[in-house]
């Protein structure tokens, strides 16, 4: 119990402090590396996600995911671990980001509310992805709870129902439409939004090769059916 209160407590961390941050354009943080070096500091934390962040899907990643849990339990609560992990990276970005201090255009009055609303809206289209996708996996209860039940646990199957059957990436699409809706905009955001969507758009590649071994001819029709990106209608041959 104690290892998945850490976790959801991780994980609220993190969010919260993403949302926050990103209202804000990241103009508003604890991180305080003064210029030329605070560009030289955001750039290893905007690194440091994406990278662990795929790494530790990899077959030697679970490897070092299943050693960093208790003994015995690195398997089960493998999935707990990663979120954890995730959650505390994204706090690192979000928090520790030292700002430059300059903001390029702020929202008010009318376009406060409107793209203050398109942020909310983008956040909910990543919290229904997440649920999409199955949510105990993707905060992490998937693991601790099988613990605590005392069986293995039972992962979800191919997601292709809810947003997934208009997008392959339901939850990639939706955190990158998170990144350009923020009602503050500042040199920090861009180039925040410009390299995580570049994530966004390479990084599920990689899931893909996963889903491909996995899942074989299943997946294979899946996204003969299912844009891999942008939820477009595709031209039949």
């Amino acid at each position: 119990m104690s290892y998945g209160l850490v976790c959801h407590l991780c994980f609220l961390l993190g969010v919260g402090t993403m949302m926050a941050a990103m209202y804000f354009g990241m103009s508003r943080s604890i991180g305080s590396v003064p210029h030329p070096w605070n560009w030289i500091a955001n750039a290893t934390l905007l690194i440091q996600f994406p990278l662990a962040h795929s790494l530790l899907l990899t077959r030697q990643g679970r490897k070092l995911l299943g050693r960093l849990a208790p003994a015995g339990a690195g398997s089960t609560l493998s999935t707990t671990t990663y979120a954890t992990i995730a959650a505390l990276q994204v706090f690192m970005l979000f928090g520790f980001w030292s700002p430059t201090g300059t903001v390029w255009w702020q929202a008010s009055g009318p376009a406060l509310a409107g793209v203050s609303l398109l942020y909310a809206v983008s956040w909910l289209l990543l919290g229904k992805s997440m649920v999409d996708a199955g949510l105990a996996l993707q905060t992490g209860s998937l693991g601790w709870f099988a613990l605590f039940r005392g069986a293995a646990p039972v992962y979800p199957r191919m997601p292709v129902t809810g947003l997934f059957r208009l997008t392959r990436q339901p939850i990639y699409v939706s955190f990158a439409l998170t990144l350009w809706t923020v009602p503050t905009w500042t040199p920090d955001q861009l180039v925040l939004a410009l390299t995580l969507t570049a994530y966004c758009l390479a990084g599920p590649l990689h899931k893909e090769a996963r889903f491909r071994r996995s899942y074989g001819a299943d997946f294979d029709r899946y996204a003969d059916a299912v844009p891999y990106w942008l939820p477009l209608p595709r031209t039949r041959r």
